[in-house]
């Protein structure tokens, strides 16, 4: 128990160091959505090589091809943790994505297994459900042991023990919401466009994905060891087209952040048809001075967290009018309060300007909280 304590504190301490530089991160990207991508093992760790093929080169074909695209969008930045044949520690990854205060962490990988197992997966942060799940966070957090003194950079973690992920969801707790939708959409084009078989969205205990703070996800791309699966990941038609399922994946993703859906995020990230229209009935509204909408009360949603904060300014980086509620076991925060949608939609600005990139607003009626796209169908004053 001691050991398990330990190893929360130093999460903590982690946390906090990372947070200070969080500010100037932010100003060095100011106006840009912050994409890493992190192709999975390289150098002298290849991962894994089902019918000789090297889940290495495959994720880097990969990650620098969603990257192109995306540095095709001249208010998208992309930081790559490696761009060629390089090794770098889980640890360097994380940093990587830490200091460059990214909006989104997305790490590529090939699956493995001895069976005819194949199809994609994408993983976010949690407490493995089962055995499978525990194998394959184990499989890529095994990395660690090709480093020095591995013992003394990660606390004394023990990918093979399954009591060491106790303290790994500490991290990833406030974005979980968002890291589990951009999982769906995602896994959706691998299995509605490329019609790749689904095996979902799943939670595991991956060291890489526990110490970044922004929504993180990884992708198993699918199974070198499924031999018509590894031929085809290895092939250039195969990579290309996991690049731009992978890429769509993460422009849905910012659509959805950019057009303030509300409460539409929450839903089933499954039925991203009735997002979208939601997006489209909210662009028409012309109206650009002041839209009040009666009986209603619009606010900002900056987090949802199982850790209980005071609703304080000084707690939420000098943002006003901060409110919490609390929804299962989850408390969520909320800055500001106002019958004006244009003016929520500024205090939105102000908020991700602030550093809560993935906030966005909520709309009340009689104190209940209400679909924010019905709202906006309603007459205004």
């Amino acid at each position: 128990m001691r050991t398990h304590l330990h190893y929360i504190f130093v999460l903590q301490i982690f946390l906090f160091t990372s947070i200070s530089s969080t500010a100037q991160a932010f100003q060095k990207n100011k106006g840009k959505f912050v994409v890493v991508l992190d192709a999975g093992h390289g150098g002298t760790d290849p991962g894994n090589t089902g019918n000789g093929y090297k889940e290495k080169d495959i994720a880097l074909n990969i990650v620098l091809t969603v990257g192109k695209a995306l540095e095709k969008h001249p208010n998208i930045k992309v930081i790559y943790t490696r761009k060629t044949d390089l090794f770098v520690p889980l640890r360097g990854r994380a940093k990587i994505a830490n200091d460059a205060d990214a909006d989104l962490f997305v790490s590529v990988h090939c699956n493995a297994h001895n069976s005819s197992a194949h199809g994609t997966e994408t993983f976010v942060l949690g407490l493995h459900a089962n055995q499978r799940n525990f194998e394959v966070a184990k499989k890529e957090n095994e990395v660690i042991f090709l480093e020095e003194d591995y013992k003394s950079h990660y606390d004394g973690f023990d990918p093979n023990a399954p009591e060491s992920f106790i303290g790994l969801t500490l991290m990833q707790e406030d974005y979980l919401d968002q890291s589990t939708q951009l999982a769906r959409l995602v896994q959706d084009n691998f299995t509605n466009s490329l019609k790749r078989t689904d095996r979902g969205v799943k939670q595991a205990g991956f060291w890489v994905l526990h110490n970044t703070y922004m929504p993180s996800i990884l992708v198993e791309t699918g199974f070198l060891t499924y031999k018509p699966e590894g031929a085809y990941l290895n092939s250039s038609k195969g990579q290309s087209e996991m690049s731009l399922s992978i890429y769509k994946g993460i422009m849905d993703y910012k659509m959805i952040l950019d057009r303030n859906v509300g409460q539409n995020v929450y839903k089933d990230v499954a039925d991203i048809e009735s997002i979208k229209e939601a997006v489209n009935e909210e662009l028409k509204v012309e109206d650009t001075s002041a839209l009040v909408y009666p009986n209603t009360v619009f606010k900002v949603q900056l987090a949802a967290s199982s850790n209980k904060v005071e609703p304080k300014s000084f707690n939420f980086k000098g943002l006003q009018n901060i409110s919490r509620e609390k929804e299962g076991k989850l408390f969520k925060y909320f800055s500001g309060y106002t019958s004006d949608y244009n003016e929520v939609k500024k205090l939105a600005e102000v908020a991700k300007a602030k550093g809560y990139p993935s906030s966005f607003i909520v709309a009340y009626q009689n104190g209940e909280r209400v679909d924010l796209s019905e709202v906006l169908k309603s007459p205004v004053n």
